[in-house]
């Protein structure tokens, strides 16, 4: 049926029928009573619309929402082959990935985007970030994965690129076990030259054995509340503290001339029961993965001369890490059929061990230096959730409960600093006699973020076809996170050192008979003015109301307002008693009203246009706002918070069309406006001869840009033996989006170096200039086959997004630069059966086209590379069987 066949007497009739049902149908009988072959074609035209009115072609997903939004099906995780959610999303319009890690929503940064499981919130085990990286998240244990972009007022006020609810699996269908191993080479990596230590005997676990557990008499010297140096303690008692730290397995950098192959490992179950008048589901998921990662990089800083930018400083680094990863799920669901409650239970680990060696020339110092880093960094997320929906005619209520934990142990990272001799012809042991010739650093963080919700529902029946659903609900959640940094070095007491100590190995340099009031002597070199520790708080109340009502035929709006009230607060700690306390910040305390409203106009059975507008908002992180510094390892870079940031607020505006072809294939085009006020922006500052990265609130910003989609699945076209089988896949998509930074002459910001004074904002941001993260162009491409009388399958999968800046460059300076390029992934399936045994072989080819790592610094006649490592082509070879 085309749209041209709506009457306008249908409409007519259907507005009446809206305005009162039980009159409409008593005038339809008194019609049929008194002419019922005149009513007759009256009737049978209203009926014919009203079966219509509801696309019949659009998926029921994307039915079920009145935003514009994006789906990950459980066939599509499974055709992409990606091993994280992260990946997985690298192929949604509008979105690329940072770091492998962080999703940038349509050119805003991850600042700007919220992670939720089973719509639950979540916490994050990242210093610098609130959000949770979404590479934690195995696709394993995914069901499938919904990316709303067009603000709804059930979700959380902070919402600025997007909301991504990661939904895991539930009751089976049938009894299941899977069990799959795989393994793959990297040719940047495996088998090739990197770093490595000893560690503990149970590294390859991703979990210590105790070897870098803090010495009891160190803890027990810091719980006293003093620092660990003299005169807070006597010499035998410091010297036997320092003799205590751990040091040859630790401290040692060995050379690995053979880097091991990664490897995979998962089995996944589950089974229902039937108990009469209810179902009872059980599913399970256990992984395990090691992985490896090699980078031969090229780090450079850059400064301004005669305003010509030139290189200052010229490092070159390698960095082995080894990524160990443990994912279990327990989930437990009861269907009484009207009624339903999921219990989910999440854990999920990820250890990194890393060994690091960078040496070059320091503009600051004006030598060669070397430095040689070891860390192991301990992530874990905990997630208990218990989810419950109830059916009671046109009532529906929705409720949740969730306790997530995640927790970052970092101990012993462990640097130690070189300068190049002439004299001995090697890098010697910096004899500066400063703690920054080496540092030992213990730092932990334990977020957690207790949550609960409900929402009811209620349909009013307007038709056979259409009805107005009427929804409430309401939120709460805490997030609590603890953070506390340790510092410790081994100072030179009685200066010099001898030259022969400093061109000793470095498991030699600290043994323990070098630790002695003649040569090296513990001192904690924590800071007392809270920059150590922080306790950071945000608690948000919630509550919303929205009508999502199709009251005319073919227009369906859904209209709602949220009320929050949130408190945010850092409060900065001192671990030294002795010391005056620190300053804390004011509370971030605000209540907002944030409306949302979506036009969707359902013009034919399998086409619709959506306008959506709405307003939201972007909190600062607590990291930015905690006045502690931090070492980055991924950016080599180190970052402190600003106590003077505060939020942004957001205004979205959108419209897309859409065309369904069928079920999973359709066309999209839409385009988007956002307005920022007061957004936060990343800036690099020298300082003190050395290089941080803060933050501070810009005066503006403007996003906008267009976005298209496409996805079709046809038949062969080429006949043959080969191709009679096949279907083929082609989906397209692509956005376009520009952004502007705005600072005005009387413009001013906060920055943390002016100690909350105001500054010029032109001394900091240039006019006119792209938000951080935000692509100009993105793009991605997945063509391949399907043959399900072969059992296999092909898919080639390219993903481009072009240059974004990721830091504010120190004054004068342009911007830091970095350029992801192009990727291609091809990723082939193939299933047999052995002995009877179901099975499926498949290989992954990752990055095709060697597309490698560069961050730069790019004008004023010169051109910077901070950052530069090939990534490599990665192969993999996979396994499954299916009982």
């Amino acid at each position: 049926m085309k749209f041209s066949s709506l009457s306008l007497r249908a409409l007519l009739i259907a507005s009446t029928a809206v305005l009162s049902p039980t009159l409409a149908s008593a005038q339809t009988e008194t019609t049929s009573d008194t002419s019922a072959e005149a009513a007759a074609p009256e009737a049978e035209d209203l009926k014919l619309n009203e079966v219509v009115v509801l696309g019949r072609y659009i998926p029921e997903v994307l039915r079920s929402t009145s935003e514009v939004a994006a789906f990950l099906a459980p066939e599509d995780l499974a055709r992409q082959g990606d091993s994280d959610a992260a990946a997985a999303l690298a192929r949604v319009t509008g979105i690329n990935i940072a770091e492998g890690r962080f999703v940038y929503v349509r050119g805003l940064g991850e600042r700007y985007s919220a992670a939720r499981l089973n719509g639950s919130p979540l916490p994050s085990p990242e210093p610098l970030q609130r959000v949770v990286p979404l590479d934690l998240f195995p696709t394993n244990i995914l069901e499938n994965v919904l990316v709303q972009k067009t603000y709804s007022v059930e979700y959380p006020g902070e919402f600025g690129g997007g909301i991504i609810d990661l939904r895991t699996l539930n009751i089976p269908q049938e009894s299941f076990l899977d069990l799959s191993v795989s393994g793959s080479y990297n040719t940047e990596t495996t088998g090739k030259n990197g770093l490595t230590y000893y560690g503990s005997d149970t590294d390859v676990l991703g979990f210590d054995d105790g070897t870098r557990k803090l010495p009891g008499a160190v803890r027990q010297a810091m719980s006293t509340g003093l620092l660990v140096s003299s005169p807070n303690f006597t010499d035998s008692e410091i010297q036997a503290m320092g003799q205590a730290f751990t040091n040859a397995p630790i401290n040692l950098i060995q050379k690995n001339d053979s880097i091991p192959l990664n490897g995979s490992y998962e089995a996944s179950g589950g089974t229902s029961f039937d108990l009469g008048s209810a179902e009872l589901g059980v599913i399970g998921v256990l992984g395990y993965s090691n992985d490896w990662r090699t980078r031969n990089a090229v780090q450079e800083t850059g400064r301004l001369s005669n305003q010509e930018l030139i290189r200052a400083s010229d490092y070159e680094y390698v960095s082995t890490e080894q990524n160990i990863g443990w994912d279990a799920l327990f989930g437990m669901g009861v269907d009484f059929g009207d009624d339903k409650i999921d219990w989910t239970n999440l854990y999920i680990r990820r250890t990194t061990k890393q060994a690091y060696s960078r040496e070059g020339y320091n503009f600051l110092s004006d030598r060669d230096v070397r430095n040689d880093r070891t860390a192991w960094y301990e992530r874990e997320l905990y997630s208990t959730q218990l989810n419950g929906e109830h059916f009671r005619g046109p009532w529906t209520l929705n409720w949740r409960t969730a306790l997530s934990q995640t927790k970052r142990d970092a101990p012993y990272e462990r640097e130690i600093n070189y300068i190049f001799s002439d004299i001995a012809n090697s890098y010697i042991y910096d004899p500066s006699g400063s703690g920054s010739s080496n540092t030992i650093g213990f730092s932990y963080l334990d977020d957690k973020v207790i949550s609960g919700g409900a929402d009811v529902k209620y349909v009013q029946t307007l038709s056979s076809a259409r009805d107005i659903e009427y929804s409430a609900g309401v939120e709460a959640y805490q997030n609590e996170r603890t953070s506390q940094t340790r510092l410790f070095s081994f100072d030179i007491d009685n200066p010099p050192l001898d030259f022969l100590i400093q061109q000793q190995r470095p498991d030699f340099l600290f043994a323990n008979y070098n630790i002695n009031p003649d040569v090296f002597v513990l001192r904690e070199t924590t800071s007392s003015e809270g920059a150590a520790a922080y306790d950071a708080d945000l608690e948000v109340l919630a509550a919303y109301a929205k009508v999502d009502a199709e009251i005319f035929p073919l227009i369906r709006t859904a209209v709602g307002v949220r009320f929050e009230d949130a408190t945010q607060s850092t409060t900065p700690l001192s671990l030294q008693t002795s010391a005056t306390p620190p300053s804390v910040p004011p509370e971030l305390e605000n209540q907002y009203l944030l409306p949302a409203g979506t036009l969707t106009w359902n013009f034919a059975e399998d086409q619709q246009l959506r306008l959506g507008a709405s307003k939201s908002i972007g909190r600062p992180q607590f990291r930015e706002l905690a006045p502690q510094q931090y070492y980055d390892p991924e950016s080599s870079r180190i970052f402190i918070g600003n106590p003077y940031l505060v939020d942004t607020e957001i205004l979205n505006l959108d419209a897309r069309y859409e065309k369904y072809f069928d079920r999973g294939q359709a066309l999209t085009a839409g385009v988007f406006f956002k307005q920022l006020d007061r957004p936060v922006e990343s800036i690099v500052i020298e300082q003190s001869a050395s290089i941080f990265q803060t933050y501070l609130n810009a005066p503006e910003a403007v996003l906008y840009g267009a976005e298209i989609d496409i996805k079709r699945v046809f038949d062969s076209p080429i006949r043959g033996a080969f191709f009679d089988t096949k279907e083929f896949l082609v989906q397209v998509n692509y956005t376009y989006s520009t952004s502007e930074v705005k600072a005005g002459p009387g413009d001013v910001v906060f920055p943390l170096q002016a100690g909350g004074q105001p500054r010029p904002a032109t001394e900091y941001i240039i006019d006119g200039t792209r938000l951080q993260g935000q692509s100009e162009h993105i793009g991605n491409l997945q063509i391949g086959w399907d043959d399900e009388a072969a059992r296999s399958q092909l898919t080639l999968l390219l993903n481009y997004a072009s240059e974004r800046i990721t830091a504010r460059a120190p004054s004068g300076q342009p911007d830091f630069m970095q350029d992801p390029g192009i990727n291609l992934d091809l990723v082939y399936k193939k299933g047999f059966d052995l002995r009877g045994q179901a099975f499926t072989f498949d290989v992954k080819a990752r990055n095709l086209l060697g597309e490698d790592f560069e961050e730069y610094q790019s004008g004023n006649g010169g051109y910077i590379r901070v950052n530069q490592y090939d990534l490599g082509t990665t192969f993999s070879l996979g396994l499954s069987a299916e009982f």
